[in-house]
């Protein structure tokens, strides 16, 4: 499955209400929303360390519902909070995808000798190009006090079977993008994926590739490609420090869907994006760019 770039710094997160539904405040009906609280398999960290990865299938509340809030938090393996200036949150994403637990099906597109059963990304509303930003819920390290919960009537629709692939199955999962900068030279470069301050690999440069699978320039000097998964900020010496489990804690409420819901829309849009026209034909082009 192709998945999208690792940032959306400069991006600006939109929920918009359906323009052309309407609705009366007079109207009263009884709303029961239920909650759960989850947590992902154990994320394992050590000092100056990155972790850029999916967490596939997720759990999540199932049937046709009404997502109401969508709130997370990371933990230690007592439930603890960690703080940011631990563990960096530069930006965990929520994706939807179809996919089907046919045995007899492959789940790599590039097999031919099978029939095809994903995983196939269902991305936003929003206007960027391809599979670019196509998160539903996704924030950094503002996520805790950000209220997410969303107004009677409205709900974000989930579990619709009239959007689900026929004989599939809708899945969620985690995109996540953490930052250990205990015993770090420098946390806030470390923090900002700043190349000077990570060990990086050999030839990273002439290996490297970006977002439009062009070769990366050596004068870029610091996002998200410095910032790989397993990649190592650069640590100060004499202070050794443990290796440690983390998860992500995350509190959904919702309503079962039901005539009196008014479905909110995503829309994901980027500050870099080039507009460009071809005659009546509108072409996004969001380069997600950072530093």
């Amino acid at each position: 499955m192709r998945l999208i770039s690792n940032a959306f710094i400069f991006s600006l997160l939109i929920i918009v209400m359906q323009s052309s539904t309407t609705y009366s405040k007079k109207k009263t009906y009884k709303t029961h929303i239920k909650s759960a609280t989850y947590l992902s398999e154990k994320i394992e960290l050590g000092p100056g360390e990155v972790v850029s990865k999916p967490l596939m299938d997720i759990e999540f509340p199932r049937g046709h519902i009404g997502v109401k809030s969508f709130d997370i938090d990371l933990v230690d393996e007592q439930g603890n909070s960690i703080p940011l200036y631990e563990t960096y949150i530069h930006h965990w994403f929520a994706l939807k995808y179809d996919e089907s637990d046919d045995k007899n099906i492959s789940h790599n597109p590039k097999d031919n000798t099978k029939p095809f059963g994903g995983p196939m990304l269902k991305r936003n509303q929003g206007t960027c190009n391809d599979l670019i930003l196509p998160l539903y819920w996704g924030l950094g390290g503002e996520s805790r006090g950000t209220i997410s919960k969303l107004p009677d009537p409205f709900a974000v629709e989930v579990g619709n079977p009239a959007n689900i692939t026929k004989d599939w199955k809708e899945k969620w999962l985690f995109y996540v993008m953490f930052i250990d900068t205990r015993g770090t030279k420098n946390r806030k470069s470390c923090s900002e994926c700043r190349c000077d301050q990570f060990n990086l690999p050999k030839n990273f440069y002439n290996e490297t590739h970006d977002i439009h699978d062009k070769p990366l320039s050596h004068d870029y000097k610091g996002g998200i490609f410095c910032c790989h998964d397993k990649f190592q900020c650069k640590l100060r010496k004499g202070l050794p420090t443990p290796r440690r489990k983390l998860a992500i804690r995350y509190q959904i409420t919702w309503v079962d869907w039901n005539e009196h819901q008014i479905p909110v829309r995503f829309y994901v849009m980027d500050s870099t994006d080039r507009v460009k026209t071809n005659g009546s034909k509108t072409i996004h082009d969001c380069l997600v760019k950072v530093i």
